[in-house]
């Protein structure tokens, strides 16, 4: 994910907290916050130590970054969002972070309307 894309200093990560929208289902959490005056969407990651070891919650991000990378052209350009990994989310596959991530935004409503999968 290139540096454009990714949120990292904890003032914006407060920010998108405060002032953003929460959806999750059983796996994760997403906090969406429109923004008019950027060109592309931003993404934060957070995973606990609760989550698993450090091999468990790298193995977690790295899905996570695959799927914004394979669903970039469908999100929203105006859109910051922060995904938080819950228990569950450490024994799944690609293919479940996938579709439990793309449920979690269809909720959010931040995907536009062209297939996804």
């Amino acid at each position: 994910m290139k540096k454009t894309f990714r949120i990292k200093k904890n003032a914006e990560f407060q920010e998108v907290f405060k002032k953003g929208k929460s959806v999750a289902n059983r796996q994760f959490v997403v906090y969406c916050l429109r923004r008019s005056d950027q060109t592309n969407y931003r993404v934060g990651l957070s995973v606990s130590k609760k989550v698993g070891n450090a091999v468990t919650r790298n193995r977690i991000k790295r899905y996570l970054r695959q799927t914004f990378l394979e669903i970039s052209n469908q999100l929203h350009k105006d859109v910051e969002l922060i995904v938080i990994a819950r228990k569950p989310a450490a024994t799944m596959s690609f293919a479940e972070v996938k579709s439990s991530m793309i449920h979690v935004l269809k909720i959010a409503k931040v995907l536009e309307k062209k297939s996804v999968d």
